[in-house]
């Protein structure tokens, strides 16, 4: 086993602590990743105060991650020591169901392996990138391009992953209007991207009070759906609704937001259920959709994209010590757009 330190929580509402954790010694496959930065997703605040199901304590979270390779198992192929690589919200799956075929190891039906909080196959508890250390078989991990600084390229791994899945699915282009709910870590996210892929892009947000910001990441036009007139001047407007908030808001009133067979899609996961009428789906032959991350090969293609995109997340670089401030600070919507954890500070108290 390989000792490395990390920064975990001991309960539901625990503060962080630093701590020693075991990575597994390399398999064959395996590749060492010393790792320079990671992102803080609402993800990680979710699944450590167990509000998407029970979870085994201490817990290191983190799936958004970027570093260098150390050390490669004796079989590795796709790597080599020095290469600047991340790994996002899986670090393994069956790969023999009929989606791991198609590389939608997302959706593999055996259930993949998260990154933190689930066992592994060698039957242990993964954790996650608020840590020095991780080690990950080749298959799941994925090289940064060389237009893209570590710092920005980790929310990439899940933020930019989230957005840029759908918007591909769903046909973000030309010609295509694309609404975006909420602007925050998601939802700047898939402003930017759905602004390079050349759709129209609306943001909907509760307020105008990162319009600005929003016109400047890329979107067209900025409406606040706390004005009632909002949903009525946009009714039956949009191809393509993309929901990144991870709270309860009225689908059905969205719903009436799309156009003919358009499609609302939710990235967003609240941990409440959310109420749709048959009828806000019926009468325009609309849908309502989820969608989860990508996988391996639509990552790489996403990290490749936003290379030649110039295309980045604006950030926040924090310290180790600054965790629990900034997960605070992200449930309270204080931060423009990613928070960002600076490894090198992990030891530092």
């Amino acid at each position: 086993m390989i000792n490395v330190h990390a920064r975990a929580t001991f309960s539901p509402e625990g503060s962080f602590k630093l701590t020693t954790i075991e990575r597994r010694d390399l398999k064959p496959h395996d590749v060492l990743i010393e790792i320079k930065y990671a992102g803080i997703c609402h993800s990680d605040i979710h699944t450590a105060r167990g509000d998407w199901g029970p979870v085994q304590y201490p817990l290191v979270p983190g799936h958004e991650i970027a570093g260098i390779v150390t050390d490669i198992g004796s079989e590795v192929t796709k790597f080599a020591v020095d290469d600047r690589v991340g790994v996002g919200c899986m670090v393994d799956s069956c790969g023999e169901c009929v989606n791991c075929r198609k590389g939608e190891e997302q959706y593999c039906l055996e259930g993949n392996v998260g990154t933190y909080a689930a066992i592994d196959r060698y039957g242990q508890y993964t954790q996650g990138g608020y840590s020095t250390h991780i080690v990950v078989t080749e298959d799941f991990v994925v090289r940064i391009p060389d237009g893209l600084e570590l710092d920005v390229a980790a929310p990439l791994l899940c933020a930019g992953i989230t957005t840029f899945s759908p918007l591909r699915h769903w046909g973000a282009a030309p010609g295509k209007k694309v609404a975006v709910v909420g602007l925050g870590g998601l939802g700047h996210m898939a402003v930017k991207l759905a602004h390079a892929m050349g759709a129209e892009v609306t943001v909907l947000s509760q307020t105008l009070k990162k319009k600005e910001d929003g016109l400047k990441l890329g979107a067209d036009h900025y409406y606040a759906t706390s004005d009632p007139e909002t949903f009525k001047k946009l009714a039956g407007s949009f191809d393509l609704i993309v929901n990144t908030v991870s709270a309860q808001i009225d689908i059905n009133a969205y719903l009436s937001l799309l156009a003919l067979d358009g499609t609302l899609v939710n990235v967003g996961a609240p941990p409440e259920p959310l109420s749709v009428q048959v009828f806000s789906l019926i009468p325009q032959r609309r849908s309502f959709a989820g969608s989860m991350i990508g996988g391996i090969r639509e990552t790489q293609e996403m990290l490749d994209f936003c290379a030649e995109h110039n295309i980045a997340p604006e950030i926040e670089v924090i310290s180790a010590k600054l965790i629990d401030e900034a997960w605070e600070r992200v449930l309270t919507s204080d931060v423009r757009y990613r928070f960002v954890i600076d490894i090198s500070t992990m030891e530092n108290e």
